[in-house]
């Protein structure tokens, strides 16, 4: 009996040892766990077009500041873009940043980010300057406006982007290819204050004036009026600012040869759009996404925008950089730059129809 009785007490030590252990196991297994989802949960993924070294310095500040680590894709927007849709709801991607409001809408109609709401955004970004349905947010302005050969046209025979379909200008209008977003987001932008058919002859007057067919980026513009192929040209103001502080020096001489002009500053303003991000519909780290959109369009990282890449920036509390203020001041185009997604399809439709290349 007595065997019997400690045989019993034996298995119900070694029951509860058994148990206590299993115990210990599970709480070990879930702390392991909770500090892998703390770990994952530093961090944030960004999908971005833009490949400028302030962008790094200012990821690294955020990093600082935050502890989100900031895991850098690069690559075209477009196939970037493409990337995000492929992948699905399996994408690793939390934020896409990109240049113009074009493209943007392009993500947007593609169904790949979703709505957010922020109070800080809301604070630091003005409207104009935001999706209307908050799918996406403008970090940084850039005008797209004239430049032209100081020693051959004086400031005073310039004065509106209609002007230059004027014969005086045959042969003397250089400007990027009707593929350019940039190209399109202004034309579209002529479509909401004038209308289809204005911004048809518009076109089509440009494409009667082109100084050569169109090749090459917005620098390469400038770069055609300093080998006398033509005398006035259609760029975004940042690349004009870069090649002013290039470090080619042949950059530098073409820049100074150059001066610049806002157009349309006594009728509608100057061409304006921007780069921005929103964040992806299926973004793992959402709340993340959206610290480093506000820590971008915060006072710190607007000025670091405007000094080092000669961008404007979209919060009203910031200052453009010297530079840009010896521009001068410019009324700009009081539309909201979604519209310029909405009408992205006519404008192309346009540039085809006109022969624009």
């Amino acid at each position: 009996m007595r065997k019997l009785l400690a045989l019993i007490i034996c298995v119900f030590v070694m029951a509860l040892a058994a148990c206590g252990n299993q115990s210990t196991n599970e709480k070990e297994s879930t702390n392991t766990k909770n500090k892998e989802t703390a770990s994952e949960s530093k961090v944030v993924n960004l999908y971005t077009a833009r490949h400028y070294d302030v962008d790094n310095e200012l990821y690294k500040k955020f990093e600082e500041e935050t502890g989100i680590k900031v895991n850098l894709i690069k690559g075209e927007a477009d196939e970037l873009l493409e990337r995000i849709k492929r992948e699905g709801d399996s994408s690793q991607a939390d934020l896409f940043l990109t240049a113009d409001a074009g493209r943007l809408f392009r993500a947007k109609e593609a169904g790949v980010l979703q709505p957010v709401s922020s109070d800080v955004l809301d604070k630091q970004i003005p409207k104009k300057f935001q999706d209307e349905d908050q799918m996406w947010y403008g970090l940084t302005k850039r005008a797209r406006v004239l430049l032209y050969n100081k020693d051959k046209v004086k400031p005073e025979e310039l004065s509106t982007y209609e002007d230059l379909v004027d014969p005086k200008w045959k042969g003397r209008i250089l400007v990027r290819s009707s593929e350019s977003v940039y190209n399109q987001s202004l034309l579209a932008s002529f479509i909401e204050l004038d209308g289809e058919d204005k911004a048809k002859e518009w076109a089509a007057g440009i494409v009667k004036n082109m100084a050569q067919s169109p090749e090459g980026g917005d620098r390469d513009q400038a770069k055609a009026i300093a080998a006398g192929i033509g005398d006035v040209a259609i760029m975004n103001t940042y690349y004009f600012g870069q090649m002013l502080n290039s470090e080619d020096p042949e950059e530098v001489k073409v820049a100074e040869e150059l001066g610049v002009f806002f157009p349309n500053q006594e009728t509608t303003g100057a061409h304006v759009n921007v780069s921005g991000a929103g964040v992806v519909k299926t973004a793992k780290n959402k709340d993340n996404a959206i610290k480093l959109l506000e820590f971008l369009s915060a006072k710190e990282a607007q000025g670091s925008f405007a000094e080092a890449n000669y961008e404007y920036p979209v919060n009203e509390e910031v200052e453009p950089a010297e530079l840009l203020k010896s521009w001068g001041e410019f009324k700009e185009q009081d539309i909201p730059l979604s519209v310029l997604g909405n009408n992205n399809a006519k404008a192309i439709m346009i540039f085809n129809e006109v022969g624009w290349k």
